[in-house]
């Protein structure tokens, strides 16, 4: 697996993401550093190695970490309709609520796809990273993805898509990813 990291220096109190690129999964966000494993009860190899989190020896990747890791992957591309119904559905499956939450991620998602569409200049675009950085932190309740989680955003993107297919590197990408590391497990 190639492997690479960044390099910036953060605090400690920020997540650190690596990009490992798989032959079977193509690219995969991973999600380390102090503050997810003090979230998940585990620790790192050492404090300041910004490691994979293991929670005893299982690696796992939560549905506010998929989501933050579109907005790395795919961050400058303006949200759309099918990305808006993505985000809901990762939403609803984190939070176990089936309904938008006021001010959460799905309706500023929603916002801003149907601004995009009445926007005529790409750099006057609401982004994917606009809506999904920090996502873990914006999300009022997270869990692990599981693979009912992924078909449940797959879905809603297909649904919502006129091409009936997924954004490479989008939502419904990175919850395919991290169900199938978690799968793993």
């Amino acid at each position: 697996m190639a492997h690479e990291q960044d390099s910036s220096q953060k605090p400690r109190n920020q997540k650190d993401f690596s990009r490992t690129h798989d032959d079977q999964y193509g690219d995969v966000f991973i999600v380390s550093g102090d503050d997810v494993a003090r979230d998940q009860g585990a620790s790192t190899s050492q404090p300041d190695d910004p490691t994979v989190v293991t929670l005893g020896s299982v690696d796992t990747v939560t549905i506010g970490e998929a989501l933050e890791a579109t907005a790395l992957s795919l961050g400058d591309k303006p949200v759309d309709r099918k990305d808006a119904a993505a985000i809901q559905a990762a939403e609803n499956r984190a939070t176990g609520e089936f309904k938008t939450q006021p001010g959460g991620l799905a309706a500023a998602a929603q916002a801003a796809a149907a601004t995009n569409e009445r926007t005529v200049m790409e750099e006057g675009k609401v982004t994917i990273a606009d809506i999904l950085t920090d996502a873990s932190e914006k999300l009022p309740g997270d869990k692990v993805v599981t693979s009912e989680d992924a078909e449940a955003v797959v879905g809603a993107e297909l649904k919502n898509s006129p091409e009936m297919k997924t954004t490479p590197g989008g939502v419904a990408d990175s919850m395919s990813a991290g169900a199938r590391l978690n799968q793993q497990l």
